[in-house]
């Protein structure tokens, strides 16, 4: 039996790339997709958006009827609509897998407890393989490092992007705190301007670079005075992101209520 696949944003560049990627997957069905009210794609046909043969989904902007064809709902939006969106999910009890970035504390925490409510969520800030690969070794590293070896985590995309740090630069750092058993929050300079004074030991630097079509480009930096180590990612397809994605539903269908990460998907934890 397949899985029915809901995907929320069909519009936007990842929506067209989890389309793309759910029609071409043998074990999963495209079920239903949505765009906000007044988008270009409403009314399209889901596989002619994403230049596949017409597959009879039209693009619509019903949730509720999402919802009701759906066993899984793949879902890369805004941090407010996903908040909603797990809320809404937790009631059915059915699977929700979150690449939204940008969320904030509370937002994660109401999505937390979605996932205690009744919804099986699987969220991550890059569903990658390489990159959840490379958060593992972040955290290996800063955890085998001392405070001699300064972590600088660099992270450039898109002239769309909207939030910065990236997720991903977000996930690194946050492997990297682990490593070192300390709070990213009280431990991370996401600014330097002006004079800023010498380098706080111990601490973990962001640097946003934006511009021209890049999908993703990562780097978590060791760096001691006598040498660097250097750990990257470079990202060249988005369908990368929607296999993960849709790897992460599988995965998910026969597992409890609750939060999940790629990390667990991949069995990294």
């Amino acid at each position: 039996m397949t899985l029915k696949i809901g995907i929320v944003g069909a519009g936007g560049r990842m929506g067209r790339a989890n389309i793309a990627a759910v029609l071409a997957h043998p074990d999963l069905t495209l079920a239903a997709a949505i765009e906000r009210a007044g988008a270009d794609s409403l009314g399209k046909d889901a596989g002619a958006l994403v230049g596949a043969e017409p597959v009879g989904i039209t693009i619509t902007d019903d949730l509720d009827a999402l919802l009701a064809a759906s066993d899984a709902v793949i879902d890369f939006t805004t941090p407010a609509f996903t908040v909603e969106l797990a809320h809404r999910i937790a009631a059915s009890g059915k699977i929700h897998v979150i690449g939204t970035t940008g969320c904030s504390p509370e937002d994660d925490a109401a999505i937390a407890k979605a996932g205690e409510a009744g919804a099986t969520i699987v969220k991550s800030g890059n569903f990658s393989l390489g990159v959840n690969l490379l958060a593992a070794l972040v955290k290996k590293a800063a955890a085998t490092l001392d405070t001699g070896f300064d972590i600088e985590i660099v992270e450039m995309h898109h002239r769309h992007k909207v939030d910065a740090p990236s997720g991903t630069a977000l996930l690194l750092g946050e492997a990297a705190a682990e490593g070192r058993a300390i709070d990213l929050a009280d431990n991370s300079v996401r600014v330097r301007d002006g004079h800023t004074g010498p380098r706080e030991p111990g601490s973990i630097g962001f640097a946003t670079l934006r511009g021209g079509g890049i999908i993703g480009e990562h780097s978590v930096l060791f760096s001691s005075m006598a040498e660097t180590i250097t750990l990257s990612h470079s990202a060249r397809d988005r369908a990368l992101f929607a296999d993960g994605a849709l790897a992460a539903a599988l995965w998910a269908k026969d597992k409890s209520k609750g939060l999940y990460s790629m990390a667990d998907v991949l069995g990294l934890n």
